[in-house]
C-alpha cells in the first residue's frame, strides 16, 4: 500500500496507538504498516463496544482530552481538524471532583476516543493489522528485520515502537545489543502505574439516576473514577442503553495485578454497588487490565544508530530528555511526557516525523 501524501503521513504519525509498532519501507510504492498487539484501534484510547448493540460504546482508557493554554496555539491545527470533523466536542457534562486549571479546556469524542486514532490512520492510507506480538528485531543488510510469534520475518527501513518500555526491553535480537548498559539502566528507571477499568453496558431504557456524568472518588480504596459514558459524551438515546465505566485506584490495581480478571471484576463491582446502591444489572461487562497505564516518572527517546550514522537536531526535546548521539532509523517512544495524552504525543510526533 502506498504511503499517501506526506501531510497525511505526518498526521497519522501524530497518534500511533500505544502497544503498537509502525513499520516503514521507503520508495514510491513502499509499505506503511501499523501493527499492534491489541485487538482494535486505540491502545490507551481504547473504546469497547457492546456485543449486544455495537452502537453502545464505552471508553476504557483515557476519558477526555485536556487542552492546556500552552499548547492551545502550538497544536491548534490538531484541535481545529478534529473539531471540524466532529471527532472532538467540548466537554459540557458535569464531572464532580474534576480539578480545573486556569485556561484548560476539555474535550470528549462522541464516537469514543479511539475515533481519533481511526481518523489519522484512515488519512494516512496505512495498512493496519492487530494481534501481532513482535518478539525480535534484527539488523539485516541495512534493514530492520521484524519477527513475531506467528508468521515469517519481514524487513523494513524504519521501525517506530510505541509500546511500554518494559516490553521494548523484552525484545530479542540485535536491538538488545544496540542498547548500551547506560541506556538500558535509564530505560529501566521508567516506572508505570497500573489500573483496572470495568465497562458496563445496559439495556435500552435503563435509567441511572445520578446528577453527574462523571465523578472522581477520593474515599474508596478501590474506585477512583466513575463515568456514565454516554452522558459524558452527550450521546444519550432512547434506542441505545447507557454505558458506565469504573477506573480503579493504583494501589488496588497493584494489589490484584496478577489475580484473575473474573475475581477482580467481582471486587470492582461490589465496590461500585456500595457507591451507587440500587444500580441496575448490566447485560454485558468488559474488564480491562492496564498493566502499563501511565508512566509515573520521566523517560527517554532513544535513537539506535544504523551502520552509517547521520546527525540530526533534537533540540525540540527538553534538555534533560536529550540523548546526544547519532540519528538512527529506530525509535522508542518518549515515556513520561508531562503534557496531556494528546499534547505530549503531538509534541513527540512532530519532532520525530520530519526525520522519518
Amino acid at each position: 500500500m502506498k504511503h499517501g501524501s506526506p501531510c497525511s503521513r505526518r498526521r497519522a504519525e501524530q497518534r500511533l496507538p500505544p502497544h503498537s509498532c509502525a513499520l516503514f519501507e521507503k520508495g514510491p510504492h513502499g509499505d506503511q504498516i501499523v501493527s499492534g498487539l491489541l485487538p482494535d484501534h486505540g491502545g490507551r484510547m481504547a473504546t469497547a463496544r457492546s456485543p449486544c448493540n455495537p452502537q453502545s460504546t464505552v471508553d476504557l482508557g483515557a476519558q477526555y482530552i485536556t487542552r492546556t493554554p500552552h499548547y492551545a496555539k502550538k497544536h491548534q491545527s490538531f484541535y481545529d481538524e478534529l473539531l471540524a470533523h466532529g471527532i472532538l466536542k467540548p466537554l459540557t457534562s458535569p464531572i464532580e471532583g474534576m480539578v480545573m486549571k486556569e485556561g484548560d479546556c476539555n474535550f470528549v469524542a462522541p464516537q469514543g476516543l479511539s475515533s481519533i486514532v481511526k481518523h489519522y490512520l484512515k488519512e494516512s492510507g496505512a495498512e493496519v493489522s492487530f494481534r501481532h506480538r513482535v518478539t525480535q528485531i534484527n539488523l539485516r543488510n541495512d534493514k530492520w528485520e521484524v519477527s513475531e510469534e506467528r508468521g515469517s520475518p519481514e524487513r523494513f527501513d524504519i521501525v517506530v515502537l510505541t509500546m511500554p518500555v518494559p516490553q521494548i526491553l523484552q525484545l530479542r535480537g540485535d536491538i538488545a545489543n544496540l542498547i548500551s548498559e547506560c541506556q538500558r539502566q535509564q530505560l529501566e528507571s521508567v516506572r508505570y502505574s497500573s489500573r483496572y477499568a470495568l465497562g458496563l453496558f445496559y439495556e435500552a431504557g435503563t435509567k441511572i439516576d445520578v446528577p453527574w456524568a462523571g465523578q472522581y472518588i477520593t474515599s474508596n480504596p478501590c474506585t477512583r473514577f466513575i463515568s456514565i459514558d454516554n452522558k459524558k459524551r452527550n450521546i444519550e438515546s432512547s434506542e441505545v442503553g447507557p454505558s458506565l465505566v469504573v477506573h480503579t485506584t493504583v494501589p488496588f490495581a497493584v494489589t490484584y495485578l496478577e489475580h484473575s480478571t473474573e475475581d477482580v471484576q467481582e471486587l470492582i463491582y461490589q465496590q461500585l454497588e456500595s457507591i451507587l446502591p440500587g444500580l441496575p444489572q448490566p447485560v454485558v461487562t468488559k474488564c480491562q487490565k492496564w498493566r502499563y497505564s501511565q508512566s509515573s516518572n520521566p523517560g527517554w527517546v532513544y535513537r539506535i544508530p544504523p551502520p552509517v550514522p547521520t546527525p540530526t537536531d533534537w533540540s525540540w526535546l527538553p534538555e534533560a530528555m536529550r540523548w546526544e548521539g547519532c540519528c538512527g532509523h529506530f525509535w522508542a517512544q518518549w515515556e513520561g511526557t508531562p503534557q496531556s495524552i494528546s499534547d505530549g504525543c503531538q509534541k513527540l510526533a512532530r519532532g520525530v516525523t520530519p526525520i522519518i
